[in-house]
This record gives structure tokens, sequence and C-alpha cells, in this order.
């Protein structure tokens, strides 16, 4: 059983084969020359030329020439014997009738009748083979495209979230101690009768204030300069304002502001 069917696929495969390698023969066509006139005497020295132009002659055709034998002959010559009506020597000569001629190569074919004067009456035919049309290509199958598979896509990675850097605190810096603003000394008193004056200060007395005393020279008593008592000098006079004086003057100069805008 599997001997027959590998037989009958092999047939099937030769005849495909078979098929393609001969196109002309299925192509083929068979020409009656001159139609229902036959090969003969025409009744116009143009019958045959007409007859060959309304015609599609290819390689792989065969012409058919209906003549009763003996009466008439299919000689197959050279265009020049064709002009000339020169039948000495042909190409081919066929003498039984129907003759049938197989055209194998394309370009010019030639034939005459080689009887009495056929061939000067017009029983002559040139025909043009062209080659044969090559046959269609058979379409290849379109090949199915494969179906693309989706690449699956990766889940993205969660990013940890970043740890907050804490923040230094300040530290709170030491308050500005407050200063405490001087009060301005009032202008020490002279001595009193009896009393030793002071030293003088070493840097001649702090600027703006009292001026240093001058070193007393007696010492006045209860009453005067007695002997035996410490001479001493009366104070100079200050030669800058002391601080009340300043205060005073200031007092009056708000008064007369305030009088003069009110």
């Amino acid at each position: 059983m599997a001997t027959t069917i590998k037989f009958a696929a092999f047939v099937v495969l030769l005849a495909a084969v078979v098929a393609t390698m001969l196109p002309e023969t299925t192509n083929a066509a068979t020409l009656v020359v001159g139609d229902t006139t036959g090969w003969t005497v025409p009744p116009s020295t143009s019958t045959y030329s007409d007859w060959a132009s309304r015609q599609t002659i290819k390689v792989g055709d065969t012409l058919v020439f209906n003549f009763p034998s003996g009466v008439h002959d299919v000689a197959k010559v050279t265009k020049s014997a064709y002009d000339n009506c020169n039948t000495t020597s042909p190409i081919s000569l066929f003498t039984v009738g129907p003759a049938s001629v197989s055209l194998n190569s394309s370009g010019e074919e030639y034939f005459i009748c080689t009887f009495g004067q056929h061939c000067p009456l017009g029983q002559k035919l040139a025909i043009n083979v062209s080659a044969a049309s090559a046959p269609p290509s058979p379409t290849p199958a379109p090949t199915p495209r494969p179906t693309p598979v989706p690449t699956p896509t990766p889940k993205p990675t969660p990013t940890p979230a970043p740890t907050p850097i804490p923040t230094p605190k300040p530290s709170p810096g030491p308050s500005p101690s407050s200063t405490p603003t001087p009060t301005p000394s009032s202008s020490p008193p002279g001595p009193a009768p009896g009393q030793a004056p002071t030293s003088p200060s070493p840097s001649g007395g702090t600027p703006g204030g009292p001026p240093a005393p001058v070193p007393a020279t007696n010492t006045p008593g209860p009453t005067g300069n007695a002997p035996g008592g410490t001479p001493t000098a009366p104070p100079p006079p200050s030669s800058a304002p002391t601080t009340s004086v300043v205060a005073t003057f200031v007092v009056v100069a708000m008064s007369i502001a305030i009088g003069v805008v009110c």
C-alpha cells in the first residue's frame, strides 16, 4: 500500500515537471493555410499574403496545407527562390496532401507550389514566425508573517525613600549682657576747711570732669594761715562746665524750643 502511494505521488510530480518544461506544446496552434480555400491556385495573387497578415504565427505552431496528392505540392524554399519562383533546389518538399509543417524556429518562412505556373499565379506563401511567448510565472503564495511574541514589560523596582537628614538646631548663644550706662558724676566739692586736699590723679584728671587739684602748700587753720598749720591753696576755677551746668543748659534750651513751637 505504501509503495502504491509513493508511485502515484511520483507520477503526479513528473506530470507537473513535464507541463512546466513544455509550454510551447500547450500554447501551440494549428493553422489551415487559406482556410476554406485550401492550398490551390488562388483567385488572386494576394490571396495567401492577405491570409498571412491576419494570423499570429509563433514557434510551435503547425501549418496544414490541404491539397489533393499528385495535383499540388508544398516546397519550403529560400527568399530568393520565393521571389523568382525557382523550384530547382527546395529546402524541403511535401508531395502528399494534406501536409503538416511544424514551425520550430522564429523568422521568415517561404513556401511555393512546384507544379507548372502555379507559383507565378499566386500559389505561394510568406510568413513571419515570432518567438513563443513565455508562460506567465506562477504567483508565489504569500509567506505568512510570524506573529510577534509580546515582550513582557519588566516591573519597575520601587526606589526606597531617602532618609531625611536631621537639621541641627542652632545652639542658643549667650545673650548679650546689658552694659550699664555710666551715670555722670557730679563735680566733687572742694576741700572743707580744716581737711587735707586729695592727691592729684596720675593721668591729670578725667576729660570733661573736674580739674586735678593743685597740691596745697599750707592748710588754713581755723583762723587763717596760722603758724604751725598746713598751708593750702584755694582750688583753681574749673575750665570745663560741670554736668549739672550742662543739664541746666539743656533744660533751658528745651523750654525755649517748646515755647517757640507753641
